[in-house]
């Protein structure tokens, strides 16, 4: 496997990509600039969400309740996997260190949420007798950011059920969500990290991009309905340990009407994704690229030099190729 960097675009309308727990579940903001704020953690958790419930793929990081609705803890989760080709095997028998070597290969086996994520992972045969697995993820992400300040609106309104058993009166809700977010995420494959965790170039790098571009539009909950993918970037390197670097500060958002202020911005039709510096640089180190794997949503206008850009006529010396889910651009 050879090192990779990932740019991925995807908007939201009328929704909340990203809600703060700690402030009234309000989407995260950068205050002084007005830019939306997504966390890597949010990305990973739509990405393993579409991994286990479209794909069936097995992940660790999910809520699992007990017959009395107690959440599994890291430790239990752990157990799970504390099996052979008999069964379940019974930790009391075992050293911490004898259960780490099994565990840790049931899990990089099943998991491919810790194949790309990676995992810290405590373990416990009594109280006294501790240990953890600790694998650091080849696939990680930086925040991601909107490329231009955003608009948060606020709504209250009226709950279907009264706010007590005696009460007549309905619960009151309020919300928070913005009225569009195109948001700009950058990522690293790192090939040497990847040793450690077994993450599989074809199998488990697929379907990362699968569930990059699919689970961002299939995040049809309330909060997240109007969520779409607009473009996804894979740079290949064939240099071992190089990487450019920072992809995401080689593009520009560009509005096809000046006069309009950032935080009036409603749709992607309304702007054009400059990928002029993006490519320059991409041909520049063309020498030290296998090849480029891209995805572009059908409403998504992109432009070098100030002219309309398709990526299928890239080449100069590095391979462009469409994902198997790509769009073309509508010219």
């Amino acid at each position: 496997m050879n090192r990779s960097e990932l740019l991925f675009l995807y908007d939201v309308t009328d929704a909340n990509p990203n809600g703060d727990p700690m402030d009234d579940n309000k989407p995260r903001m950068d205050e002084e600039t007005g830019i939306n704020i997504v966390t890597d953690v949010r990305l990973k958790r739509t990405i393993r969400d579409y991994l286990y419930e479209t794909k069936g793929h097995e992940i660790f990081v999910r809520e699992i309740r007990d017959e009395s609705d107690n959440l599994q803890d890291a430790k239990l989760r752990a157990e799970d996997f504390l099996f052979d080709d008999n069964g379940r095997l019974d930790k009391s028998k075992m050293t911490v260190a004898e259960m780490k070597t099994i565990i840790g290969k049931n899990v990089l086996h099943n998991c491919i949420d810790v194949r790309l994520f990676g995992a810290t992972i405590p373990l416990e045969k009594k109280k006294g007798e501790a240990g953890s697995l600790t694998y650091t993820g080849p696939v990680q992400f930086k925040m991601g950011r909107s490329l231009h300040a955003v608009n948060m609106m606020h709504i209250k309104g009226t709950g279907a059920f009264a706010s007590d058993k005696a009460k007549t009166q309905s619960t009151f809700r309020e919300e928070y969500f913005l009225s569009y977010s195109l948001i700009n995420f950058y990522g690293i494959i790192n090939e040497n990290a990847a040793v450690h965790t077994a993450l599989r170039e074809k199998e488990d790098v697929d379907l990362l991009l699968e569930a990059m571009w699919k689970g961002t539009k299939n995040l049809i909950s309330r909060s997240k309905v109007g969520q779409m993918p607009r473009l996804l970037f894979r740079v290949i390197y064939k240099e071992k340990d190089y990487h450019i670097g920072e992809l995401d500060k080689y593009i520009a958002l560009k509005k096809k009407d000046e006069m309009v202020r950032d935080e009036e911005l409603r749709d992607i039709a309304q702007l054009q994704i400059d990928v002029t510096e993006l490519i320059n640089i991409l041909l520049a180190q063309r020498k030290k690229i296998d090849r480029v794997e891209y995805a572009v949503d059908s409403r998504t206008t992109l432009i070098k030099n100030g002219e309309i850009f398709d990526l299928a006529e890239a080449g100069e010396g590095v391979e462009f190729s469409a994902l198997p889910f790509n769009v073309l651009m509508r010219m």
